[in-house]
């Protein structure tokens, strides 16, 4: 689906590795509020990493009814879904579709591979949460 291809494009970019710098000469982050756009569609990223952030990363997904972002591995990243309203489901490979509704929190291991798909009426809206796998 063109959505799938857009959003696993944005997703690519969010995960790619910063300019090679030290740690030590990297800016400290600050504390923030972002306000999302309740009338936004597609992928809207929120937090980019560095200097924003010491690895995590993040982004505001509007999915239109029967469609899906595509099947994607964040490979090194844990990521976090966080639902805020509609329906849909997560799948994971070689696991059951797991429900998706307003208020659910679903968590995908890091090197598993995993799609969401809007099963609702309505537009499925959920924030996404990606930290790098630190072990």
């Amino acid at each position: 689906m063109r959505s799938g291809f857009v959003f696993l494009s944005m997703l690519a970019s969010a995960l790619a590795l910063s300019p090679s710098s030290s740690r030590s000469q990297q800016a400290t982050p600050r504390p923030l509020a972002i306000n999302l756009d309740p009338a936004a569609t597609g992928y809207t990223p929120v937090l980019t990493g560095p200097p924003t952030t010491v690895g995590l990363r993040s982004g505001y997904v509007v999915l239109a009814p029967g469609t899906s972002v595509g099947r994607h591995s964040t490979e090194r990243y844990e990521e976090l879904i966080v639902v805020l309203s509609g329906a849909g489901e997560l799948s994971l490979t070689g696991r059951s579709p797991l429900p998706l509704r307003e208020g659910t929190v679903a968590y995908s291991p890091p090197h598993t591979e995993h799609d969401v798909l809007n099963t609702g009426a309505v537009p499925l809206r959920y924030l996404y949460i990606v930290a790098p796998d630190r072990r």
